[in-house]
């Protein structure tokens, strides 16, 4: 499927029942005020570009699933025929970035429409579900889940949140996008989040067939505010809000910086913030986005501390692959055997958070080893130069989380889109946040 090159902006209508449902805390995304020179905007915009690609070329045209991870070092979009396993992650990232492809006219309209109503006509009538929460990992074509995956809490929400950007960015009176708001709002309505807490007040983080709920929960911060915030502005099985108070909220100071947080990799403090506008708004806990900018700070602060070739041009480890294999990596507090690896989505996910320091360190390490760790998809997933390690892969959940946060540097498309949807902003006002 050829793209359209180009940048112009189309214009999509939002229905006026939403519009009018808006309040203050869902009043337009409050975007911080950034300036990007010429050749910033330049390579946004090719990093943008090549991660649409990537949700475009390497989805089942059938079933509308994204491959969890693809090669990169290649010359045509052909799909990679070696892999077979989708992820519900990737595929929510996936159908958010194609309303960016749609949006800057990287593939036509009407193709990215029938893409995305095929995809959620396939996870609605074809996917295997419990209790409307979908299976993490799955055959790409069939939608058989694999033996070793188990039904996602968190990976159904953020398919979910691709679901309903494309419900909003869609919602444009034809008939194809009446489809795609409707097949969003069924799969959405159909998700039982009372089921998921299993007696309890925190959610469960899965289910397995063979053995029932999985014991671990999501009880502290992390990325987990997209799945409490569904589960509480959910129309047909909503849960109280008395569950956003449950997780635990751990203080975290490293060096000058203090912030909530916990011993997780980067992403944790990105992946709610690519859907839910936090900017400019606060619940009795915290002003979220400022939470991640100090997140993000600490961070880099932590990787320079640690010599091992970091850099202000080179530095972010979030979880990843490494030369043997994926690990949870990253810190402060240091996890995993972080060598001296660096993992672009590190930064391409905070784009928002710190604009000039992300820029700088993402243009400066696609000048200097962009011959090995740049592809067809942008960025590999990860890479050491002295180890001469260069993955040979991309991620689609880090190539989507760049894509997401580039755009919403830019335009803040996916933040005004999705929350034009009025259930965020129900569990948001439920959930105490005021506009700052």
């Amino acid at each position: 499927m050829g793209l359209i090159g180009g940048t112009a902006l189309s214009t999509v209508a939002m229905p006026e029942a939403i519009a009018a449902g808006r309040t203050q805390v869902s009043a337009k995304a409050q975007t911080p005020p950034v300036r990007l020179s010429r050749e910033d905007n330049a390579f946004l915009e090719d990093l943008t570009r090549r991660g649409c690609m990537f949700f475009i070329e390497q989805a089942d045209p059938v079933s509308g699933q994204v491959l969890d991870r693809a090669a990169n070092k290649v010359s045509t979009g052909d799909f990679d025929k070696d892999r077979s396993i989708a992820s519900i992650a990737a595929t929510g990232f996936g159908i958010s970035a194609l309303c960016v492809a749609d949006r800057r006219r990287y593939m036509p309209t009407e193709q990215v429409k029938t893409r995305v109503q095929a995809t959620l006509q396939f996870h609605l009538n074809k996917l295997p579900h419990q209790h409307g929460f979908l299976f993490h990992f799955n055959n790409v074509r069939t939608g058989e889940p694999f033996g070793f995956s188990e039904v996602s809490s968190i990976d159904t929400a953020i398919f979910l949140c691709g679901a309903l950007t494309c419900r909003a960015y869609f919602n444009d009176g034809t008939p194809e996008g009446t489809a795609i708001g409707e097949l969003a709002t069924q799969l959405y309505d159909r998700v039982d989040w009372q089921w998921m807490l299993n007696g309890g007040d925190t959610f469960a983080m899965g289910w397995r067939p063979a053995s029932g709920f999985i014991r671990s929960r999501w009880n502290h911060y992390c990325e987990l505010m997209m799945l409490y915030l569904l589960a509480i502005g959910s129309k047909t099985h909503p849960v109280d809000p008395i569950t956003w108070d449950a997780f635990t909220r751990p203080p975290m100071v490293y060096d000058e910086y203090s912030y909530i947080g916990g011993a997780d990799p980067l992403f944790v403090h990105q992946f709610s913030h690519a859907w839910f506008d936090f900017a400019n708004k606060r619940d009795a806990y915290a002003n979220y986005f400022e939470n991640s900018v100090t997140a993000t700070e600490a961070h880099k602060a932590f990787c320079l501390s640690l010599g091992r070739g970091y850099s202000d041009d080179y530095w972010g480890v979030s979880a990843s692959d490494w030369e043997h294999g994926y690990v949870a990596w990253g810190g402060p507090p240091l996890m995993g055997p972080v060598n001296g690896s660096v993992v672009p989505s590190a930064a391409a996910g905070s784009l928002p958070f710190l604009p000039a320091q992300c820029i700088q360190t993402l243009r400066a390490m696609k000048d200097r080893f962009g011959v090995d760790a740049w592809g067809r998809y942008g960025f590999c997933d990860a890479f050491h130069p002295e180890l001469l390690w260069y993955d040979p892969d991309v991620l689609g959940i880090d190539l989507g989380i760049g894509v997401l946060m580039a755009e919403n540097l830019r335009t803040g498309l996916i933040w005004k889109t999705f929350m034009q949807n009025p259930e965020p902003v129900a569990a948001m006002q439920l959930c105490g946040f005021q506009s700052e």
